[in-house]
């Protein structure tokens, strides 16, 4: 491993408008992402008796976010700030492949809060907390969360064997969303052919952003159509006291509209993310190294964002952040 100094022209490709921008989006993530954890992590070890599935879902979300921000965004802010690394190519190789699995993982974990949601509302009159004799959370839920995290590591196989170590004059040839819009630590992409890289990076454009944004649509109108049915329902329910309700659906509605929210945030951040890196791909012009900043920018906008979303709409890190406000204002 090397340090070396960045040439002129890399210096020149970012400016310092750029640096600023993406270092304040960083550090917010991280402090967001690790207060979500904090408060919602300390509510459920505080209570272990009563477990709110919403809540693992939550700091899973949550901790997925903060590790491709560390992992891999906190690195890009130390690049562009004047040090370069340069691993082996061993190094290269597992560093690619944490790249690809925390980024695969944290779009699953994303959607999977949607699915939730969706599936409680289903279920006409859900549960809160679990059942006391059955301390922990549901089998199902757990379940769940160990399909997305071990389902990616498989996926993540191909960048743990296709990659390389570069030099300070490499450049990427094939970007790929769910892993890296730019050479980091002198890591690189090495597929035995162009056919075999783009057919990577087509299968991940269909598997880890088409099909997550397509089912994160499909989910989100789904609880609010159920929402309004469970509306009109309990408006019946004055002729008919045995019509099934929702008795929270106050409570639901808001959570509906936190998760329609972050649908919106990820959504329009990796479809700008999306657009770019394919151009880049596929149709290289004059417009190629700014799309390739405005991918960079997107890909952080909803680790940065979300955190704020999720404390208008979760009761404790809205008083967590009154607490703070309050404090801060005195």
């Amino acid at each position: 491993m090397a340090a070396k100094a960045p040439s002129a022209s890399q210096r020149t490709q970012s400016s310092t408008l750029y640096i600023a921008v993406y270092l304040i989006l960083v550090l917010l993530g991280n402090v967001g992402n690790t207060t979500v954890i904090g408060v919602v992590g300390e509510s459920l070890l505080r209570e272990p008796g009563v477990v709110r599935s919403s809540d693992i879902i939550l700091v899973n979300m949550a901790f997925s976010n903060l590790m491709v921000s560390l992992a891999r965004n906190s690195l890009l802010v130390i690049s562009d700030m004047g040090m370069e690394v340069f691993l082996n190519k061993n190094w290269c190789r597992f560093m690619m492949g944490i790249w690809v699995w925390l980024r695969s993982a944290n779009v699953w974990s994303t959607f999977f809060l949607s699915a939730f949601h969706f599936q409680t509302l289903r279920r006409v009159a859900p549960a809160v907390t679990n059942v006391h004799s059955h301390p922990g959370p549901p089998k199902s839920l757990i379940f769940g969360l160990c399909l997305i995290w071990s389902l990616n590591l498989i996926y993540s196989i191909p960048a743990f064997i296709f990659s390389k170590n570069g030099d300070e004059n490499s450049t990427e040839s094939l970007m790929l969303v769910s892993s890296t819009t730019r050479p980091l630590l002198g890591c690189i992409w090495s597929f035995p052919s162009a056919y075999s890289g783009l057919a990577f990076a087509t299968s991940s454009m269909v598997i880890h952003e088409t099909i997550p944004i397509f089912l994160m649509s499909v989910t989100n109108l789904g609880s609010l159509w159920t929402l309004y049915s469970h509306g009109q329902t309990r408006r019946a329910a004055n002729k008919s006291p045995d019509a099934p309700v929702i008795t929270r659906i106050p409570a639901e509605r808001r959570a509906a509209k936190v998760i329609l929210a972050l649908n919106i945030l990820f959504i329009s951040s990796w479809g700008t993310s999306i657009i770019s890196v394919n151009y880049f791909n596929y149709n290289r012009g004059s417009s190629a190294e700014f799309l390739l900043i405005v991918a960079r920018i997107a890909n952080i906008t909803f680790i940065a964002l979300s955190p704020i979303v999720l404390a208008v709409g979760h009761r404790r890190l809205r008083a967590f952040m009154k607490s703070i406000l309050s404090r801060v204002a005195l």
